[in-house]
C-alpha cells in the first residue's frame, strides 16, 4: 500500500491552533476617498543595488522568532485561515543553509525541527497531540516536484476542508526562507533595470476618518535578469523600494525558471539587529508568502537587540539528524514508487525488443 505524505500539518494544526478565520481579500475600503499623494524620495539605480548589497552584509544570522502561519488554500473564495504564534529558533548562513526549531510558547517544548544545506531538507516531526501517529523523520531534494504524492494525498481523503490544510502545512520547507533573511547580493554579470510604480494603499496606523488613511505610495522596482543558455534574459528578482521618508527595501519577489512567482517577501518596520552599528536599519518583520504552496509564514524577531549575526557555523549543523528513532520517511523513494516504470511489450516484441512506458500506479 502506497503511503503519502505524512501529516505534518495535523502536528502543525495542533501547533498553530486555530485562532481565526478572516477573509483574506486585500482592499481599500475607502476607495471611494481621494488618496492622498505622498511625497516621494529620489535615488539612483546605483543606490538601489548599494542597498541590496546592504542588506547582504548579513553572512548569517541566529535568533529566537515569532512564527505565524496562515493557510491560503481558499485564497479563490476570499479566505484565509490565522494561526496562533508560536516560537521559533533559526540559525541562517551562506550560501543557503539553514535550520529551524518550533516550539510550544511558554513551555518552549520542541514540535518540530527542520534543516536544509542548499540541496535536501530533512525534518523531525516531534509532537502531533499525543496520539504518536504522525511522529516521523521526513527527508526530500529542496528542488523536486511532489506534486505527484500530493495528488494521492488528495485522493485518498474525502474531507475537503482538511485535506487543503494539509496541502498547505505539507509543503512547508525549511529553504523556503533562505533568501528571505539572507538576501543575495547584487551579481555583475546580470542585467538590472530601473522603474517606478505607484500603489494605492490603506494605512491602517491611521485613523479611519483621516485624509491619510487612503494614500498613493510610489516605489521604485529595481529587476534583475540573466541569460539563458539561448541567450534570452530571464527574469530572477524584483526588489521594491518605498520612495516615502527615504529609501527603504520593502519587497522582494523571486522568480522560477518559467517566469513565475516563486516567493513573495515583504519586509517590515526596520531596527537594529544585534548589538552591532553596521547592523541598524534592518527589517524586525520578514512576511513569506508561497504562492503556489498557498500559505504564508511571518517571522518577527521577539527580541532584535540579542540576534547573533556574523558567527560561522558547522556544516553538520543544517544536516538534521535522526536522533530521536523516528520513523523515517525519504520522498523521494515515495516519489519513485509513484512514478514507477513498468515494461510494456512493444510492437517489435516480435524481434526481441522490448520498449518501456512511464505509468502512474
Amino acid at each position: 500500500m502506497f503511503i503519502g505524505i505524512p501529516r505534518l500539518p495535523l502536528l502543525l494544526i495542533s501547533l498553530f491552533s486555530l485562532a481565526a478565520f478572516s477573509t483574506g481579500c486585500i482592499s481599500v475600503k475607502n476607495a471611494d476617498k481621494t488618496p492622498t499623494l505622498l511625497k516621494t524620495e529620489d535615488a539612483t539605480k546605483n543606490d538601489l543595488l548599494g542597498e541590496v548589497n546592504r542588506f547582504a552584509r548579513v553572512a548569517s544570522m541566529r535568533a529566537k522568532m515569532d512564527l505565524k502561519f496562515e493557510d491560503n488554500s481558499f485564497a479563490q473564495f476570499g479566505n484565509k485561515e490565522v494561526y496562533r504564534a508560536a516560537d521559533g529558533e533559526v540559525v541562517v548562513q551562506r550560501p543557503a543553509n539553514i535550520f529551524l526549531k518550533v516550539q510550544v510558547p511558554v513551555i518552549k517544548t520542541d514540535v518540530a525541527q527542520m534543516t536544509s544545506d542548499g540541496k535536501g531538507f530533512r525534518v523531525a516531526i516531534l509532537q502531533d497531540g499525543g496520539s504518536g501517529k504522525y511522529k516521523k523523520f521526513v527527508k526530500g531534494t529542496n528542488d523536486a516536484d511532489y506534486s505527484k504524492l500530493q495528488k494521492v494525498l488528495n485522493s485518498s481523503d474525502g474531507n475537503g476542508q482538511v485535506t487543503q490544510n494539509v496541502n498547505a502545512f505539507a509543503n512547508l520547507r525549511p529553504q523556503h526562507f533562505t533568501d528571505a533573511m539572507l538576501v543575495r547580493p547584487i551579481e555583475t554579470a546580470n542585467v538590472y533595470t530601473e522603474s517606478t510604480i505607484f500603489q494605492i494603499e490603506e494605512d491602517t496606523s491611521q485613523p479611519k476618518k483621516s485624509p491619510l488613511r487612503v494614500v498613493m505610495r510610489g516605489y521604485y522596482l529595481l529587476d534583475e535578469f540573466a541569460r539563458d543558455a539561448s541567450g534570452d534574459l530571464k527574469i530572477l528578482r524584483r526588489f521594491w523600494f518605498d520612495r516615502v521618508g527615504g529609501i527603504r527595501l520593502a519587497r522582494q519577489q523571486i522568480f522560477d525558471k518559467a517566469g513565475e512567482i516563486e516567493s513573495d517577501i515583504t519586509y517590515g518596520q526596520e531596527g537594529n539587529l544585534s548589538d552591532k552599528a553596521e547592523y541598524k536599519n534592518l527589517p524586525l518583520r520578514i512576511q513569506v508568502t508561497r504562492p503556489k504552496e498557498k500559505y504564508t509564514m511571518s517571522l518577527t524577531y521577539q527580541t532584535p537587540e540579542t540576534v547573533t549575526i556574523g558567527n560561522t557555523y558547522k556544516e553538520s549543523v543544517f544536516v538534521l539528524q535522526n536522533s530521536w528513532e523516528l520513523e523515517e520517511v525519504d520522498l523521494d523513494k515515495k516519489l519513485q514508487e509513484t512514478s514507477a516504470i513498468k515494461p510494456v511489450e512493444s510492437e517489435n516484441s516480435n524481434k526481441g525488443v522490448n520498449s518501456a512506458t512511464t505509468r502512474f500506479q
